[in-house]
């Protein structure tokens, strides 16, 4: 079964103490879950018609798992915590090896 990753760009954070608070949430669930971080913010090279914006990194072992713990009730009390405040594109995409 191929892995998977969950990626999510973060276009606006208009409240970081509110982001701060859904990552204390979120890396427990997602964790939980069975995803591995492979990149969570910092140094990031853009090109093309890219937008310079917070990226975030999941490793899965499938997409269902992955799936599975987007849609947790953990995950879900996480994404709550920034209801309003942070604009983001979540993608869950298959690994093709």
């Amino acid at each position: 079964m191929p892995k998977a990753y969950w990626v999510g760009c973060y276009r606006k954070i208009s409240d970081q103490a509110a982001l701060a608070e859904y990552a204390k949430l979120a890396g427990p669930a997602i964790i939980a879950g069975g995803g591995r971080f492979l990149a969570r913010g910092g140094v990031a090279k853009v090109f093309e018609a890219g937008v310079s914006e917070r990226t975030v990194l999941i490793e899965f072992d499938s997409v269902e798992q992955a799936e599975k713990t987007y849609t947790s009730a953990a995950y879900m009390a996480a994404v709550a915590k920034i209801a309003g405040t942070v604009e983001r594109d979540i993608r869950i995409v298959e690994s093709v090896a």
